[in-house]
């Protein structure tokens, strides 16, 4: 692999307007607000640290809503993949894929579970609306030049500064913040307690570990042909060797990867493979099976979504599923499939039933959308993908110990068919006032009393990541990057402050100070 070079920086344009739409929950006409931009580029830093700030994109536009106004507020949630044990419900499915996949047969019932797709929904169809009015006819090509010069320029009087001052302070970009609640998994103690007396074992006679040692060699045999057999096919992205997760202890459930990888008969009537292919027309992969891809979607958006076939064509898929602003990034010390955007294909004997769009970012898997065949949804592919997608990050987290963290978009808990994603746990909701993760658990209550609640119990905490120095905020204008302290000494319209420091208190410090603004 070529060596990695950091990014460029990401290049915003802030919409200072809210937009009020149709709610895609409550059908609401002009209920959901929220605040949104349009996102040239992006690197996946930037965009980990808005997410953790209440933001989501669609395609390249990226939004927030506006959680005290909007009639449907929507949280952020998150997963903790390493501990995560799946529920009875979430057996159920995995047991029902196998035995489809072993013998074809066609389990009876629904699963409790919701879906696990349209994370972004209907909500954002006022906002497509919006960017079709927006006109936005930047020359990108033309942009991207003048940015790359501008940032040479700026590198080159950075290290001129830094010589003169001597400093030898190093910031990097990608360094892991301190996160509130994240837990570490509970580890139980065993305490050895000797026999009683008259009741232990006959010193007389060998140790009796004969049938412990015959299970566990049976056990290790067991593996051994599970792996031979392929039982991890699909499982990790092309190129990407084998990794084999820890097999729960014979006391214990089975974990994740064993319901998902049991193996199956050499009779199998089906055959599932899963795999994970760039989101980009530059990937043979991906190019050879977008029409395959395509008419899926358009099949799944009439089905489920009832949208007229005009609604979900080429344009309008490309743009909302296979369009992304993060730029992909392949550091030494991240996983082996690299950080960005990425189309997860279930594949059927040969034919895709199911895509997960999901970002692989430092921190987190994040669940973008999922579209399937709705002739296979007794299979419960939304369910099914979500344990993959969970599974999935636990094995990133293998090469990429950081990345520990599975997000489902949005918890709406005023939509009760929405509550669904808090069936994933353990599991945090972020807080709309200081952007702290709280377990699920104690926002349940609050939240069945107001649709908005400030989930942090300390009354004086307060917005850590919020914008302190404007000045410090960068700006790309007449095709050069610069402070903001040095950019408004050439504006004559006062109004353009406020619109500026409403960007930056809803974007943070960090994000302000890395990412360009863009400005007529």
């Amino acid at each position: 692999m070529a060596s990695w070079s950091a990014p460029s920086p990401s290049l915003v344009e802030y919409f200072e307007d809210q937009t009020s739409f149709q709610c895609g929950y409550c059908k609401n006409n002009f209920g959901s607000r929220s605040h949104g931009m349009w996102a040239h580029s992006m690197t996946v830093q930037d965009y980990q640290d808005l997410i953790d700030r209440g933001w989501r994109r669609s395609g390249k536009y990226v939004y927030k809503p506006v959680m005290n106004q909007t009639c449907c507020p929507q949280y952020t949630i998150r997963c903790h993949p390493l501990q995560f044990q799946p529920s009875k419900s979430h057996k159920k499915v995995l047991k029902k894929m196998l035995k489809f996949l072993a013998k074809g047969e066609i389990s009876k019932g629904s699963c409790e579970d919701e879906p696990m797709d349209s994370t972004m929904e209907d909500a954002v169809d006022g906002d497509f609306a919006l960017i079709n009015k927006l006109d936005i006819k930047c020359d990108l090509k033309t942009l991207s030049s003048d940015l790359k010069g501008s940032i040479e320029v700026e590198e080159k009087e950075k290290e001129k500064s830094l010589k003169k001052e001597g400093s030898k302070e190093l910031i990097h970009p990608q360094a892991i913040e301190e996160k509130l609640g994240s837990g570490e998994p509970s580890h139980s103690i065993k305490v050895h307690i000797g026999p009683k007396p008259g009741k232990g074992a006959d010193l007389s006679k060998p140790p009796c570990r004969k049938a412990k040692e015959m299970r566990k060699e049976r056990k290790r045999l067991k593996l051994m042909q599970q792996n031979s057999a392929g039982s991890f096919e699909g499982f990790q992205a092309r190129g990407q060797p084998v990794s084999v997760l820890p097999k729960a202890k014979s006391n214990q459930p089975k974990s994740l990867e064993d319901l998902i990888f049991e193996s199956l008969p050499e009779n199998a009537l089906h055959k599932l493979e899963v795999r994970l292919v760039p989101a980009s027309f530059e990937d043979p992969e991906f190019k050879s099976s977008f029409n395959q891809s395509l008419s899926l979607y358009t099949k799944y958006q009439v089905a489920i979504h009832q949208d007229a076939p005009v609604l979900c064509g080429k344009s309008e898929f490309t743009r909302f599923l296979c369009s992304s602003p993060l730029e992909a990034e392949h550091p030494a010390n991240g996983p082996e499939c690299g950080y960005g955007s990425f189309h997860q294909q279930y594949w059927l004997d040969g034919k895709i039933i199911a895509v997960g769009v999901i970002d692989i970012l430092p921190y987190c898997v994040s669940s973008v959308y999922l579209y399937y065949d709705p002739d296979y949804s007794f299979l419960s592919l939304g369910v099914y993908s979500a344990l993959r997608e969970i599974a999935f990050t636990r094995q990133l987290h293998e090469k990429t110990s950081q990345l520990s963290y599975y997000y489902m978009g949005f918890y709406i808990h005023s939509c009760p068919k929405m509550r669904y994603k808090g069936q994933y746990r353990p599991s945090d909701l972020l807080c709309p006032e200081t952007y702290v993760w709280v377990p699920i658990e104690q926002c349940l209550p609050s939240l069945d009393n107001s649709k908005y609640c400030r989930f942090n119990q300390d009354p004086q905490a307060e917005d850590e990541g919020r914008s302190k120095e404007l000045d410090r905020l960068r700006v790309f204008h007449r095709r050069s990057a610069m402070p903001y302290g040095v950019y408004k000494n050439h504006q004559e319209d006062p109004s353009e402050e406020a619109a500026v420091l409403e960007y930056a208190n809803l974007v943070g410090q960090k994000c302000s100070e890395r990412m360009l603004l863009f400005r007529h």
